[in-house]
């Protein structure tokens, strides 16, 4: 059931009949943007990913989140060793390209490190990583990783809000 409240905001309880509102309201909450790279069966892999934190300094660990129903799900879920790309404002269009087309890179500049993972340049942060916990979280896995190298640089951030991309400045 969805009620407007006095302030003109919507409220609701999430379930099977609210999934879009819900999806709403998480786009409610600006993030930046990953490209996520691994090595694949089929060649490198990407998918593009908001749910990307930080989880510790020591060790280093971040994590992210993958949806099961994803085409590119069996490729992320089987990577031991993966890459999270930090993406500049410049790099929408790369950004877009990704979450078309898990194979964007068999068109696209990269390189790859010592393990075998796909990388991109140009980005504002890259950790590679290594997957040391995945854990089962409702329609998503949530992926752990230990950060084994990273590279940074200065510049704007690409942004998603509200189902858009857009960039902050300092």
């Amino acid at each position: 059931m969805t009620m407007q409240s006095p302030d003109q905001s919507t409220v609701f309880s999430p379930d099977a009949n609210s999934s879009r509102q819900l999806r709403d309201a998480f786009g409610k909450f600006a993030t930046g943007v990953t490209l996520i790279t691994a090595p694949s069966v089929d060649g490198p892999i990407a998918i593009v990913a908001n749910s990307f934190s930080s989880v510790s300094l020591d060790p280093a660990l971040v994590l992210w989140s993958v949806d099961r129903d994803a085409r590119r799900f069996r490729y992320f879920e089987a990577a031991d060793h993966y890459a999270i790309h930090v993406l500049a404002a410049e790099q929408h269009e790369i950004c877009k390209r990704a979450a078309r087309d898990g194979h964007m890179l068999n068109d696209h500049t990269h390189h790859f490190n010592a393990d075998g993972v796909p990388l991109i340049d140009h980005c504002l942060a890259r950790f590679e990583c290594r997957r040391v916990a995945a854990h089962d979280a409702g329609d998503h896995v949530i992926i752990v990783g230990q950060v084994q190298r990273t590279e940074m640089r200065d510049g704007q951030p690409l942004t998603f809000f509200g189902g858009n991309f857009g960039s902050v400045t300092s």
